[in-house]
């Protein structure tokens, strides 16, 4: 018999094989297979694991088990906190307000919480908070500094160049290097305050403080119990027109009790009762009496 000659392969896909080819080609059969089927087996799974009460608590102990242990690596952990910029009170009193028991999961650590915190105390202008390497909590601290000493009603009180409190402070002796200012609103208007005591420079040994009257006005207490009442607006300036009559006519070291430059165009002044004393038969003895 002559030799059976095998049939050439045909090329041509099978009939299944070419309906299956067309099918994978329609995008809605395409987008089920790549997205929808996946997302079923999810959520056939998900509803699996919601349908047994003892699955859900074992998911849960396992997802709680392993953020523990990431937020305790000690990576995570913060050992100590540090505070730049701030006095050894205000340091204490940070500790205090924060209270934080280290060692401590950074995690458990709400910085801006703490900043807010420290941001009330009266002594501190502004805080930033950072972690940092090694574990340590650094708090750089803007600290208010101290720059009048106003006596209220009730006590003594360290404020700041804009009238914020900073501090108590217990006797005037502590901090004789500020000026004082008295009354009630005092507080409220430091700002002017702290240029009028820069403009009494030249007499600044004689000033003893500042005195709010009404809490619309400022009078400068001298030593030697003399007085300069300053107007309501311009206090500035109608103590550099005292202070230049000062200059001219040595006005201050004069008998004179008060100066009144309420009213800038007639302005007083008030003699002391020994000087008062001296000029009374002056002044009788020239209209024609007799003091005698």
């Amino acid at each position: 018999m002559p030799p059976v000659t095998p049939r050439p392969r045909d090329p041509a896909p099978s009939r299944l094989s070419y309906r299956l080819q067309r099918l994978w080609l329609t995008p809605l059969v395409r987008a089920l297979l790549k997205t929808g089927l996946p997302a079923l087996v999810i959520l056939v799974g998900v509803f699996w694991v919601l349908s047994d009460g003892n699955r859900i608590e074992l998911v849960r102990q396992k997802v709680a088990s392993t953020r523990y242990n990431i937020e305790h690596l000690p990576e995570f952990t913060v050992k100590l906190m540090r505070i730049d910029n701030a006095s050894r009170e205000v340091s204490d009193d940070i500790r205090e307000v924060t209270a934080i028991d280290f060692p401590v999961s950074s995690f458990d650590l709400n910085l801006n919480e703490i900043r807010a915190r420290i941001e009330e105390l009266d002594a501190v202008a502004s805080a930033d908070l950072a972690i940092r390497s090694g574990g340590v909590l650094v708090v750089k601290v803007l600290e208010r500094k101290p720059a009048i000493v106003w006596r209220s009603r009730d006590a003594l009180e360290l404020l700041d160049e804009t009238g914020h409190r900073v501090a108590a402070l217990a006797r005037r002796t502590d901090r004789p290097d500020l000026m004082l200012i008295a009354g009630d609103g005092a507080d409220q208007v430091v700002p002017e305050a702290l240029r009028l005591f820069k403009v009494a420079g030249p007499i600044a040994p004689r000033v003893r403080g500042l005195l709010r009257v009404g809490q619309r006005r400022w009078d400068v207490i001298l030593d030697r119990n003399q007085r300069i009442m300053l107007p309501e607006t311009g206090a500035v300036a109608a103590l550099e027109r005292v202070l230049a009559l000062n200059e001219m006519s040595d006005l201050l070291n004069r008998d004179i009790a008060v100066v009144d430059f309420r009213n800038g165009r007639r302005p007083t002044l008030r003699l002391n009762a020994r000087a008062l004393g001296l000029l009374r038969p002056v002044a009788l003895k020239s209209d024609g009496v007799n003091p005698l």
